[in-house]
């Protein structure tokens, strides 16, 4: 076996990244789904904005708690019951807008525990990943996961623009549940070592360390490092400017124009992009890989940039493969680098800090780009999300620790 392909000789590291892919097959579907049956029952972009917020914004508020809870218990159970809840929580709201039950408070509460429940397994399963598998074979094991969650976001998207036009959307939510449920199987299965504390001062055992001394340690190995920080602050405008466009403008102009079909093509292309883009990552080792990863970051202005500028669907579909490629230098970069800078056992913590200013602003973007669009014209808003990643991605190439991390022997 070839030594990119050598993180697949682990058992444990399989079943996790079969979790994932397995997961993102019907995360790729959701997004869609839910658009469109918010869409064909209210036709408020003002709404749709709202309920994809509740889901963000609980998210956000549960994140941290994620993050300790992860470094306190077994990983993988954490992962399992996240999954489960978030299998009866999609699956509730498949019901509903299957039987034409579905209002807009109920979808809010429900995307609201679907936010929450997710908050867990996001620190949980990035964490979990550097425990499959020796030092040496991270990076390759961090593109490889990338790749398998890619794959299937790709047949996700297709298969939710597509399910939605023929079925409708509560099938694709249906799609979705049944994903969490399969994937909660895949981490039962994972079977891995418990990470050793470094001194005895932090020997003592997690029932007597109370939860903000747990949340400060995390906290403590957060700003002590000034790139982590500053991506993370940078990426919560840039998450904010593209969620906005992606998530609430993009299937409102889909659903005036091209359709779910087209978005669903659309969104996947970035997701095949991705996919080409992990297999580039597995290929190339800069030592600089941070900076490489991060000035990438410039091409997720193209969809906005396209949207404003009335491009038909395959230019659309063309310019977000390219930015998908360019992504996914980051997300190895940016996952290698935690896991190389950061002590395994504060890991998950410090994704959930990653996470928590990463995704802050979201909820608030998705809620209002409505208004914003109304207010200021589609055009507009639109041109400025792109000039926001933009801004970002120079801010944090500014910073020197950006430019000279580098990556280390094991």
């Amino acid at each position: 076996m070839s030594n990119a392909l050598a993180p697949l000789r682990h058992a444990n590291f399989r079943r996790l990244a079969l979790g994932r892919a397995t997961n993102m097959l019907g995360n790729g579907v959701a997004p869609i789904a839910l658009a469109f049956a918010v869409l064909r029952i209210t036709g408020s972009v003002t709404e749709l904005g709202l309920v994809v917020a509740a889901r963000s914004l609980f998210n956000v508020v549960f994140l941290l708690f994620g993050g300790v809870v992860a470094d306190r218990m077994p990983r993988r159970l954490v992962l399992v019951g996240s999954s489960a809840l978030s299998a009866a929580s999609q699956g509730s709201l498949a019901a509903l807008v299957l039987t034409h039950h579905a209002t807009i408070p109920l979808m809010l509460v429900l995307s609201a525990c679907n936010g929450t429940f997710a908050a867990f397994a996001l620190p949980a399963s990035s964490a979990l990943l550097p425990q499959t598998v020796p030092t040496e074979e991270r990076r390759q094991a961090n593109a490889i996961n990338r790749m398998g969650a890619n794959s299937a976001m790709i047949g996700g998207a297709a298969l939710g623009g597509a399910v939605v036009a023929a079925a409708g959307p509560g099938w694709g939510l249906a799609i979705d549940a049944a994903s969490f449920a399969l994937s909660g199987l895949c981490f039962f299965r994972v079977r891995v070592r418990v990470a050793p504390l470094p001194d005895a001062a932090d020997a003592a055992p997690p029932a007597r360390r109370g939860m903000f001394r747990e949340l400060h340690d995390g906290w403590r190995e957060f700003v002590a490092r000034r790139w982590v920080w500053v991506i993370v602050a940078a990426f919560g405008f840039l998450n904010a400017a593209f969620s906005g466009t992606v998530q609430v403008l993009g299937p409102t102009i889909a659903d005036r124009s091209f359709g779910s079909g087209g978005w669903g093509l659309v969104l996947s292309t970035q997701t095949l992009g991705m996919l080409v883009g992990g297999v580039i990552g597995l290929r190339i080792r800069p030592q600089r890989l941070l900076l490489v990863g991060v000035s990438c970051m410039a091409a997720e202005a193209l969809l906005p940039s396209g949207l404003a500028l009335g491009m038909p669907v395959a230019s659309l579909a063309v310019m977000n493969f390219l930015a998908g490629m360019a992504v996914e230098q980051f997300g190895i970069a940016w996952e290698t680098s935690l896991q190389q800078e950061i002590p395994e056992e504060r890991l998950a913590r410090v994704y959930s800090y990653d996470a928590l200013g990463s995704f802050l602003a979201i909820p608030l973007a998705q809620a209002t780009i409505g208004p914003l669009s109304t207010a200021i014209g589609v055009h507009a808003t639109l041109l400025g999300a792109a000039a926001v990643i933009l801004a970002c991605t120079v801010a944090m190439l500014a910073v020197h620790d950006v430019r000279a991390l580098k990556v280390r022997a094991a």
